[in-house]
């Protein structure tokens, strides 16, 4: 039995079945941040389905970006669809047509006043795939320095700079909720203890630090 495809990766990882089909999409709704399609599907089992995708316009980005001292920058700020307040990574969306790292560099910036020497894609994600297009793309960024933040006139943001373990603890118990955090979090965690982070980067962001204000 053969257990990898022709990449190497683990067979059960390939599609099953078939995929969906439809005819062609009819716009309602279109906005500068994303559209919403109408489908007349037919699902994977074969029943007719009426579909609807939000197609984004934007990117997603994240960064993490993790001290020497095995702190993180962590942005807290209200987020209008929940009416809550929420601690997240620096993130924004970058234009289909910009790199994705030069939109994170400048997510960074903006939002947590930090330049960085060093940069790593860790992690792709698809947060609401049921529903959405929305792709994001997360990084790890190390050899930070200071420079002024520049939010946009809409962000009230309120910066701190936390213990990887403590941030890390925060996502697991549901205190940290945003999925590009969390999953970013968890990466870097398995990254730490699997070797692929510097060995001194690795002990200090699994150790305990007293948090402080950037």
């Amino acid at each position: 039995m053969n257990d990898q495809d022709d990449q190497g990766a683990p067979a059960w990882l390939r599609p099953h079945g078939r995929g969906w089909t439809s005819g062609p999409p009819k716009r309602v709704f279109d906005n500068p941040w994303f559209a919403v399609d109408d489908y007349e599907a037919v699902a994977p089992t074969g029943v007719p389905s009426r579909y609807h995708v939000a197609r984004f316009k934007n990117r997603a980005v994240g960064v993490l970006a993790l001290f020497e001292d095995g702190t993180v920058a962590l942005v807290g700020q209200w987020r209008f669809p929940f009416g809550a307040y929420f601690w997240e990574m620096p993130e924004g969306g970058v234009p289909m047509d910009e790199a994705p790292l030069d939109g994170a560099r400048r997510e960074l910036r903006e939002e947590a006043g930090l330049l960085a020497s060093d940069w790593r894609e860790i992690l792709n994600l698809t947060p609401s795939n049921a529903s959405t297009d929305e792709t994001c793309i997360c990084y790890l960024a190390t050899g930070l320095s200071q420079t002024a933040v520049e939010p946009d006139p809409t962000e009230s943001l309120t910066l701190a700079r936390v213990p990887f373990t403590e941030a890390l603890a925060a996502a697991t118990s549901g205190k940290i909720v945003d999925a590009m955090t969390v999953a970013t979090l968890l990466r870097v965690h398995h990254m730490a203890v699997t070797g692929e982070l510097p060995e001194a980067l690795a002990r200090a962001a699994l150790g305990h630090h007293p948090s402080s204000a950037l």
